[in-house]
Order: C-alpha cells, then sequence, then structure tokens
C-alpha cells in the first residue's frame, strides 16, 4: 500500500524502511488487471508484500515457487 510516499506492507501493515526517497527494504509489489474470465472483469488490484510476509505466502503453496539464482547484475 501507498501513502505519502511511504510505503507498506498490506498483509502485515509494516512501513518499510527508507533513506530520504529511496526505499531500503525489499518488497514484491503485485498489479493485476483482471479479464474476461474472471468473476472480477475489469478490475484492478494492487499490493505490496514485504519480504517476511512473501516467505510466510510462499510457505503456504502447495506447489512451491520455482527459485534461481540471478548470474549477472547490472
Amino acid at each position: 500500500m501507498r501513502k505519502n510516499n511511504d510505503i507498506y506492507c498490506n498483509q502485515c501493515g509494516k512501513k518499510l524502511a527508507r533513506s530520504g526517497e529511496i526505499c531500503t527494504e525489499d518488497f514484491l509489489h503485485i498489479e493485476k488487471e483482471w479479464g474476461y474470465f474472471s468473476r472480477k472483469d475489469g478490475e484492478c488490484h494492487s499490493f505490496d508484500l514485504c519480504e517476511a510476509c512473501c516467505e510466510k505466502l510462499e510457505e503456504g503453496l502447495r506447489i512451491p515457487a520455482d527459485v534461481w539464482e540471478k548470474k549477472t547484475w547490472i
């Protein structure tokens, strides 16, 4: 959730750390525009999860997420 230039985790409500204009804590941002084959057709949803809440979400997945290491950094 974004409020007054701050980012909050939509799951736990934690305010993410920042230094000036830079967010110094990583998070997962999700945006979804629902389409024709959904009960939410035409709706747009957006939310942010802190790393801890993202890990909790992944622990509950029946099929684990694919995980790999990035080989090159820009």
